[in-house]
């Protein structure tokens, strides 16, 4: 694995983050779509909104900006930001779910960001789930394939936003979005970085990111199996899983701050911290 010794760990910056969260008030386990998914599991409500809300003051400790997004009955997975847009300076790309169980999330989001000015949202025809899958890191849009997103949406979001997408293929079911095997811990262009779990990626897009990253964080398996990699970065601090504490550690060597959160009643969702945040850049 890659690491960098503390001594020679660069500074790091934070930059402030405009957030949407969606609450989880009618979060639960009412089917299964992901391997974390287990339906005769009980999900505790008044934790899952403790924790969530826990979730939200660590991002205005932060100094980040934290908006709101009502739940609505019958859409349990809506607590799931990340999967709802894409949200970048170039526009905004609405997404098409691949389960219809999750399909009525779509249109809620894209008004949503129409009424707060982050529109016009690009509805899509083909399939693809939101910040789940596509990733700024950069000058990169990094875009996931293989379990959810299809990959005719990478050549649609390119032609909708005018930027060059590389397509990365995930091949392990339990790392069925790019959010759960890559973290983007520095989007700036000046300094683009990631951390990444080699196994959850085919040997071509393996290849890719060694060559876009060739200094990024590779993590091991103890650390993806925790969701560890579904985690928030400002450029400095890291919201993750607490779980996570090998991963915690590879940041702080590197010179980012870890921020842990316990979300476990959120990951019988299959979502740890970052698929809880959808990031609205402007």
């Amino acid at each position: 694995m890659t690491t960098t010794s503390p001594a020679t760990a660069p500074e790091r910056l934070a930059r402030p983050l405009d957030l949407l969260v969606c609450s989880p008030e009618h979060f639960t386990v009412s089917y299964e779509i992901n391997p974390w998914m287990d339906t005769t599991a009980p999900v505790d409500a008044g934790r899952a909104l403790a924790q969530w809300e826990e979730l939200c003051a660590a991002f205005e400790r932060l100094g980040h900006r934290v908006r709101v997004l009502p739940g609505v009955p019958g859409l349990p997975d809506m607590v799931y930001a990340a999967n709802g847009a894409l949200v970048t300076a170039r526009g905004s790309v609405g997404v098409r779910f691949a389960h219809p169980e999750r399909a009525g999330e779509a249109e809620a989001y894209a008004r949503w960001l129409e009424e707060h000015g982050l529109g016009p949202v690009h509805r899509p025809v083909h399939v693809n789930e939101g910040e789940g899958d596509l990733l700024v890191v950069g000058e990169h849009l990094l875009a996931g394939h293989g379990f959810r997103t299809e990959l005719a949406a990478h050549r649609e979001v390119e032609r909708v936003l005018g930027r060059p997408v590389t397509s990365l293929r995930l091949v392990d079911p339990r790392f069925y979005h790019l959010d759960t095997a890559l973290t983007v811990l520095d989007e700036d262009p000046a300094h683009p970085d990631v951390a990444y779990f080699p196994g959850a990626f085919d040997e071509a897009s393996r290849r890719v990111l060694e060559e876009l990253f060739p200094h990024a964080l590779r993590t091991g398996e103890e650390t993806a199996e925790v969701l560890g990699m579904n985690a928030v970065s400002d450029g400095r601090h890291v919201v993750l899983s607490p779980r996570a504490q090998r991963y915690a550690d590879q940041l702080a060597e590197r010179g980012y701050v870890p921020v842990p959160v316990d979300l476990s009643e959120l990951l019988r969702g299959g979502g740890g911290a970052k698929c809880c945040t959808l990031v609205l850049r402007q």
